[in-house]
């Protein structure tokens, strides 16, 4: 009862403190200057990944296993999963471009994860036997944490794309604007006054489209890192998974929805690695494929889940025991 009462505090403050921390950023984003935002959310973010930190302890010594033998475990460990990722840059170089995107991604996962939809898996269950091994710490560890770390390099991708392409509409509507005032017949003075107003535009877009170019650079500089990230853990989650399965199922490999899909995922993401092995290729064109990997993960990860066969049927919205 004391373990339940814990956790459950402990997830409501976790998730009122990443609340605060988007909030924070919204405020920030509207040009509300407040004192210290960055630091602020900095901090609220260190605070969640101590409160998802106790409540996954929590939850091992109550349930007396490794919280990750269903959906909503696993939704936990991927919103703590989230946090550490946002945490280890910022004490690495104690400045982050990943702010925005994990703290909304763990306010999703846990929001998510505490909704009415996964009440019947918010109690411990004893695990079935397939699942009681030392694998599996090690494999479903390493597909969450990669899962986290290949979205959040997805996402930082997507956001390239659209930057970028903002950047060519507006270009393009720049032109545009420039063709029509050669193709009317203006006044001379009108004209000239026409012109300035565009050079200065133009001359403001210039000053505007350094700092995107900037930070389109470092969006694209963390989304290879971190997908770079991602796909090891996903390697070493693929073939530690097929070593646990040689070991429960007598076969490496089984052509499971699951284990499918986790190969396409892997698929995907070595095509894009490949990709930035072409500077030609580099930014919007591997970023595409960052985004088509984006859809694949969810697929594999959730997608798999709602349909609840084959041999990982364990994860998903009813914890079945075969």
């Amino acid at each position: 009862m004391i373990f339940s009462t814990l956790e459950h505090i402990l997830t409501h403050i976790s998730f009122s403190i990443v609340s605060i921390v988007i909030t924070i950023h919204l405020i920030t984003l509207l040009g509300n200057e407040i004192i210290n935002p960055y630091d602020s959310s900095e901090k609220g973010m260190i605070a969640t990944f101590l409160c998802l930190t106790g409540l996954l302890i929590t939850r091992w010594i109550y349930s007396g296993h490794f919280p990750l033998s269903d959906l909503y475990e696993s939704l936990i460990f991927l919103s703590w999963s989230f946090s550490l990722i946002h945490i280890v840059p910022y004490l690495k170089i104690r400045k982050n471009y990943l702010t925005t995107i994990t703290a909304s991604s763990t306010i999703f996962t846990q929001g998510f994860a505490t909704s009415g939809l996964l009440t019947e898996i918010h109690k411990p269950t004893i695990l079935v036997p397939a699942l009681q091994s030392e694998w599996l710490i090690m494999h479903v560890s390493m597909m969450i944490l990669s899962y986290a770390a290949l979205l959040c390099g997805s996402l930082l991708s997507v956001a390239l794309l659209v930057i970028t392409f903002r950047n060519i509409f507006y270009s393009y509507k720049s032109n545009n604007l420039l063709q029509l005032n050669h193709s009317f017949s203006f006044g001379e003075i009108q004209y000239k006054n026409e012109r300035n107003k565009i050079f200065k535009k133009t001359c403001f877009f210039s000053a505007k489209n350094y700092y995107k170019a900037q930070l389109i650079q470092q969006l694209d500089y963390w989304s290879y890192r971190v997908i770079s990230l991602g796909f090891i853990f996903l390697t070493v989650g693929i073939l530690s998974g097929a070593v646990w399965a040689n070991e429960a199922w007598g076969s490496y490999w089984s052509w499971d929805p699951k284990e499918t899909w986790a190969f396409i995922t892997w698929i995907v993401f070595a095509i894009y690695l490949h990709t930035r092995t072409n500077k030609n290729l580099q930014g919007a064109n591997s970023a595409i494929v960052a985004t088509l990997g984006f859809l694949i993960i969810w697929i594999c990860y959730f997608g798999v889940n709602l349909l609840g066969i084959g041999l990982h049927s364990y994860g998903s919205f009813t914890l079945t025991s075969s």
